[in-house]
């Protein structure tokens, strides 16, 4: 190396990383899967091309999730990527309550969407459905009533 233009060469031949490539991942039958979760929920979904059914642990997911609100938290991904009505999806949920469920199921949605079709992930990306919500219940603390509440203080 004699002088500095030369360090600028090596720099930008050693430090030329390529950015990640995201490759599509369907198996023989045209599926992709992704595992989300949610609170204690985990969500195991496959998503293909179809008709726009949904289906959850066997039942369609207006009966499963019968709460306005979670149906459309479920399809968020799909109407954030202009996709609605164009993936079948079939989802297996256990642990937690209903919110939590429906919060793991389009965090699985989104990520089997993005291996499906690897040029949504940054219109997922951007509208946060590809981040796992990680708050979970704090445990309970011993001498306290709850995880940070205190029992109630008597003088007598």
């Amino acid at each position: 190396m004699a002088d500095l233009s030369s360090l600028k060469d090596l720099a930008s031949a050693e430090g030329q990383a390529a950015a990640p490539v995201h490759v599509r991942k369907v198996d023989a039958q045209g599926r992709s899967y992704a595992t989300g979760k949610r609170k204690n929920a985990i969500a195991r979904v496959w998503v293909k091309a179809g008709s726009g059914k949904i289906i959850i642990n066997g039942r369609d997911f207006t009966t499963y999730f019968a709460r306005p609100v979670l149906q459309m938290i479920l399809q968020q991904p799909l109407v954030a990527a202009a996709r609605s009505g164009q993936f079948d999806i079939i989802a297996t949920v256990t642990g937690g309550g209903l919110s939590g469920q429906a919060g793991a199921v389009r965090h699985g949605v989104s990520k089997a969407l993005t291996y499906f079709e690897p040029g949504l992930r940054s219109v997922l990306k951007k509208g946060g459905f590809l981040t796992r919500d990680s708050r979970v219940v704090e445990r309970k603390k011993y001498g306290k009533a709850k995880a940070r509440r205190s029992f109630q203080f008597s003088k007598r």
